[in-house]
């Protein structure tokens, strides 16, 4: 219905101004020609300039920081000895002269409590591998962002090569629309040949748009990823970076269990709930009490000043149904700890495997795309314009060609977007930077 309107719409324009160049009003639409040249007054930003300004700006990494912060904070308090405790104690005061307290026994006191033997040490490891675990979560978090950032910096990449192909396409289609003039104006050409180059040419308009749509929603995310106003201009710098050697599925493995957060977060878990179970165990060693004082007796008494010392300790042999319930709990924390850890661990394993998956196969494109049907459609391009321009060949080819080197320029350019991006997924998978290899020369074939 859409092409049914602009086919319309042309046809209204031409039958009204017979007259008048049926091109003109399709050169007005995409003038000017010229659209990703970037904004001068903003200096464009490298991807590491990026990365930097979200490890420091990044709403979600400054919450997980404090997050973090809060958890740090527990650790101190862990394994500190309880409060100590003063207490004073009026003996044998007269109810008749409640005032009188030089004939009562004043006793001043300070008792200090004492774990068992080895619970402030457990209970501090309890609290120091809950922050490793707030850490990892920290990590996660962070390396979850420079993903995005990664992907929203690729994004505009793309963008802007989706831009330049398109530059590229209006100055070949503008060669072809001097021809068809020169044509039309001869009679050599029917009016369906104005038709279709109109309807050409108005697609590449529509394709702008979208173009520059694409580009303001990846501006307005790489902002807010890097804790700015999503309205604030921005342009970015740098290339793509050249093929690599993708690493074995074992290799990716091995780095996933030593960097990547989630694992380091379950194996934190497993090693806090081991140490809760010694310290559930340890309710079986007794918690002592040691108080001091002194004591002044009442005028009369011979003896005026006294002290005391109490020492108590408690008897959980007698709660056995209590703390037997307690370490049943911490056994099973732990043993939910270590299944977390086997389910993450092949959870990760599954994204690594599809991120490889999806990473290889955007290479192969790339490399099919650039050694290939790239040189390919170019050349085909060049020869159905030299070849349209002697009376050779008639506009539908020439729009086709020019159709296919569009498709293939932009899926040249969408595939080394997207190889990128997986390769910030494998990353983002494997939670550490995969080293760039030199791509492996291609074999020769033995004739």
């Amino acid at each position: 219905m859409k092409a049914i309107r602009v086919i319309a719409f042309i046809l209204v324009a031409v039958v009204a101004s017979p007259a008048q160049d049926p091109f003109a009003w399709t050169e007005a639409v995409l003038m000017p020609a010229q659209h990703h040249e970037q904004n001068p007054s903003v200096p464009p930003l490298m991807l590491a300039q990026l990365e930097q300004q979200a490890l420091q700006a990044n709403p979600e990494i400054r919450l997980a920081v404090r997050q973090l912060s809060i958890a740090q904070a527990r650790v101190p308090a862990a394994g500190a000895l309880d409060d100590p405790m003063f207490m004073y104690r009026a003996w044998g005061v007269r109810l008749r002269q409640p005032w009188d307290l030089n004939q009562a026994q004043n006793m001043f006191m300070f008792t200090q409590s004492f774990p068992g033997p080895g619970k402030r040490g457990l209970r501090s490891s309890v609290s120091e591998q809950e922050v490793a675990m707030a850490k990892a979560t920290f990590d996660a978090k962070r390396l979850e962002v420079l993903t995005k950032v990664r992907n929203a910096y690729y994004d505009l990449l793309l963008n802007r090569d989706e831009l330049r192909i398109h530059d590229e396409q209006i100055a070949i289609a503008r060669q072809g629309l001097q021809a068809a003039r020169i044509k039309y104006t001869a009679g050599n050409v029917p009016q369906q040949d104005v038709l279709k180059a109109q309807i050409a040419l108005t697609r590449l308009a529509d394709h702008l748009i979208m173009l520059r749509q694409t580009g303001q929603l990846a501006r307005a995310t790489l902002n807010t990823l890097i804790g700015r106003d999503p309205a604030v201009p921005i342009e970015v710098g740098g290339e793509y970076k050249p093929l690599v050697a993708l690493p074995s599925v074992a290799q990716l493995e091995n780095l996933a269990v030593s960097h990547r957060p989630e694992l380091n977060g379950a194996t934190a878990g497993i090693e806090e709930g081991e140490s809760a179970l010694k310290l559930a165990r340890k309710a079986y060693t007794p918690d002592y009490t040691a108080s001091a004082g002194y004591m002044l007796m009442p005028g009369t008494s011979a003896v005026r000043n006294t002290y005391m010392a109490e020492f108590s300790f408690n008897l959980p042999w007698l709660n056995r149904r209590r703390h037997n319930s307690e370490i049943d709990e911490a056994q099973a924390k732990l043993d939910t700890a270590q299944a977390q850890y086997e389910l993450q661990r092949s959870i990760v394993f599954q994204q690594i495997q599809e991120a490889l998956v999806r990473a290889q196969a955007a290479r192969d494109l790339l490399d099919l795309y650039g050694n290939t049907l790239r040189p390919q459609a170019q050349s085909t391009l060049r020869a159905t314009v030299a070849a349209y321009e002697n009376n050779r060949t008639d506009f539908l080819n020439l729009i086709d060609s020019q159709n296919a080197t569009v498709d293939v320029e932009t899926s040249y350019v969408q595939a080394a977007s997207q190889f990128e991006a997986h390769l910030a997924e494998l990353e983002l998978a494997v939670g550490a930077p995969i080293p760039r290899q030199a791509q492996p020369p291609a074999k020769e074939s033995v004739q």
